[in-house]
């Protein structure tokens, strides 16, 4: 059975994660430190875990595998999910594969390097649009509707 984990601190598409799996009646398990609303929804389980670095990730990593969809911006922990076999979408609706994830990986970690070798430089990426919703949307409901053809 399909499930969903959700990287949930700092994602802007946690209504719409669950809106889609209890359209196909999915588990969710949506991991932060804390600080989130509890949903209501029976098929959403939040998972809090204890404050540190990257232990939302870990414990998605040690759980996510082949038939899973994993919700995250991270990028070395989509890198985990893809190696374990999961399907890993950002945000926007990007999905990462094991054909992309290296490039992806390269590029963050250039990027990191030009900002530290720029400590004046000011703003981040772009903000999140209504474009960038609607992608994740489309591309969520590809994922799954592929899984369910893979499927016996």
């Amino acid at each position: 059975m399909v499930v969903i984990y959700v990287d949930a601190d700092a994602c802007p598409v946690k209504a719409e994660v669950e809106r889609v799996a209890t359209r196909h009646r999915l588990q969710t398990y949506v991991v932060s430190n804390g600080g989130l609303r509890p949903s209501q929804n029976p098929l959403v389980e939040n998972v809090i875990v204890p404050d540190g670095p990257d232990v939302a990730d870990m414990w998605i990593a040690e759980r996510a595998g082949p038939g899973d969809v994993v919700i995250t911006g991270d990028i070395p922990l989509a890198a985990k999910c893809v190696e374990a076999g999961a399907r890993v979408l950002k945000h926007n609706g990007e999905a990462l594969t094991a054909a992309n994830i290296g490039n992806v990986l390269a590029t963050r970690d250039l990027m990191a390097d030009l900002r530290a070798a720029d400590p004046f430089r000011q703003g981040g990426g772009k903000g999140f649009t209504k474009a960038d919703r609607s992608r994740f949307l489309d591309a969520l409901e590809r994922i799954l509707q592929a899984i369910k053809r893979e499927t016996p």
